[in-house]
């Protein structure tokens, strides 16, 4: 058993790429400031659409080995990062990536989108109760723009985080811990509408909609920012890594997914503070007014 670093932030996503183009500067920036940075990515994303042609033999209604293949993408993309601690929630492959809302893929046995919400959210409190983190970064309600995959990603964290600090609740699974902050994904609206009126699309020709970018708000939600401008670089390795998902131009400031649509990088990242007591008015660090980590005296 060794200590953990005294700062410790977990992140849970749906799919494997979700990290990199939401957080990947935050992520990257912390893993540098030597805090304990864990990933919990909730599917493989297995019905994701491919952008290579020379990986299209991959997809769902082909060879079907996706899933695998993004795993070794987000292990690639971690390394850009500096992440050592990314994890798939209850094993690989243990929920299936449910496609977009109203697919029949919805409803298919094993579909993250159909489980239970306390047996995935138990796998979670295991992670939480291990690595004794004082900040979780998820999605809101909606899961950013309502892929099921996304909301279920939001119910089974803010789940988990009840269910950790529970005493009597699984305590084959650790001792009870509470996570001081609790933070979702945003992006404000002044900052991308900006974006897009300066945004060159090339090499994309087309360009996306400010309604393309998850979990836009208006400003004043915005509790935080990290400035990941330093970071921007790696960032942009990370999402290139998940090549089957993600085109990032040259110059690191456009990227597309498979629609092809041109949308800004961002390098610096928003959040909103949803439970916990922010430590200033527009906090630059996740971390402010989390308590005294070392107290916890986290092990892994």
């Amino acid at each position: 058993m060794t200590e953990l670093p005294a700062r410790r932030l977990l992140l849970v996503h749906a799919h494997p790429d979700d990290e990199s183009i939401n957080n990947g500067a935050t992520m990257a920036k912390y893993a540098a400031d030597g805090a304990h940075v864990t990933l919990v990515t909730c599917t493989l994303g297995e019905e994701g659409e491919v952008i290579p042609d020379e990986l299209a033999h991959l997809a769902p209604d082909r060879e079907n080995l996706l899933g695998p293949h993004r795993i070794g993408e987000l292990a690639a993309a971690m390394k850009e990062l500096g992440v050592t601690d990314h994890r798939f929630l209850g094993g690989p492959g243990r929920y299936h990536d449910s496609g977009m809302m109203g697919v029949e893929q919805n409803e298919r046995p094993g579909a993250f989108w159909s489980a239970d919400l306390d047996e995935a959210a138990a796998h979670l409190v295991a992670v939480i109760r291990e690595i004794r983190p004082q900040v979780l970064v998820t999605y809101d309600p909606d899961g950013g723009y309502g892929h099921p995959d996304h909301i279920q990603a939001h119910r089974v964290a803010l789940r988990a985080a009840d269910l950790a600090a529970e005493p009597a609740f699984r305590r084959d699974l650790g001792e009870p811990h509470t996570i001081a902050k609790i933070y979702w994904n945003r992006v404000p609206r002044t900052v991308v509408e900006e974006r897009f009126r300066r945004l060159d699309p090339a090499p994309f020709g087309a360009v996306a909609a400010v309604g393309d970018v998850p979990g836009v708000v208006d400003d004043e939600r915005i509790t935080a920012e990290i400035d990941g401008r330093p970071y921007l670089g790696r960032k942009a390795a990370a999402m290139r890594a998940h090549a089957t998902q993600v085109e990032v131009a040259e110059g690191d400031a456009v990227f597309a997914l498979s629609n092809g649509l041109a949308q800004p990088l961002f390098d610096i990242e928003y959040y909103e503070l949803v439970r916990g007591e922010p430590g200033s008015a527009h906090e630059k660090d996740l971390f402010e007014g989390a308590g005294s980590p070392a107290a916890e005296g986290a092990h892994a």
